[in-house]
């Protein structure tokens, strides 16, 4: 895999895989919703990464990627709320729903900021939040994202020398988390980082990524 490192001023984190020349991905400044030129090819990624407390802030701030919502999907109950996907017993998962432009970041490179951002060995379990809803998924849309997402899956298992536990899956209907989560970081930020302190996330991401994990936490 190749190498990138996520620049902002939040310091969010860097994902290294290998060295290469390839440019990093910098703090998005290019788009937002308001920006986007009319008939812009955008693409999609549905990545269930755990808490989405804690990979949103990640992917909003790439260069190339316009929106990143929270959300649900993999289950089968309509519109669930939050409190029902708690229990385990909706089928879904936290999700990220990330709406990016394929002329700026690529689905590859997303993908290799999905891994690191997150422990994709662990089963349903993130630090300490444990459950289905916890589980490592990738939504797939198309062929293309399928395979690219298995052969990047077989590269990870490769590298950490570890059994891969993320599901690649075909995506299903996704479903908004509400609106209190959206941006969670940004409007809560001393719950926020009480919640990222105590959930041992990081403290497992060092476990299994060592220095490769750097800062996915929003400082």
């Amino acid at each position: 895999m190749i190498f990138l490192s996520v620049v902002t001023s939040l310091a969010l984190f860097s994902a290294s895989c290998e060295p290469s020349a390839k440019e990093p991905i910098n703090k998005n400044s290019i788009m937002t919703d308001e920006t986007i030129p009319v008939g812009k090819k955008l693409d999609t990624a549905t990545f269930g990464t755990g808490c989405f407390w804690c990979t949103e802030a990640v992917f909003q701030e790439l260069k190339g990627v316009v929106k990143a919502t929270s959300g649900y999907t993999g289950g089968h109950v309509a519109n669930p709320s939050y409190e029902e996907v708690c229990t385990g017993t909706t089928g879904h998962a936290e999700s990220l729903q990330v709406i990016y432009d394929p002329a700026v970041i690529t689905f590859d490179e997303l993908l290799e900021v999905f891994w690191e951002a997150h422990d994709p060995t662990s089963l349903n379990r993130q630090g300490n939040d444990v459950g289905t809803q916890y589980r490592s998924a990738i939504f797939w849309l198309d062929e293309a994202q399928k395979k690219t997402a298995e052969e990047s899956k077989r590269a990870v298992e490769a590298q950490l020398k570890k059994k891969v536990v993320t599901e690649i899956v075909a995506a299903t209907q996704f479903w908004d988390a509400e609106d209190y989560h959206q941006d969670f970081y940004k409007k809560n930020p001393g719950r926020y980082y009480s919640y990222r302190a105590g959930c041992g996330r990081d403290a497992r991401l060092r476990e299994v990524w060592g220095d490769k994990a750097g800062h996915s936490a929003v400082h």
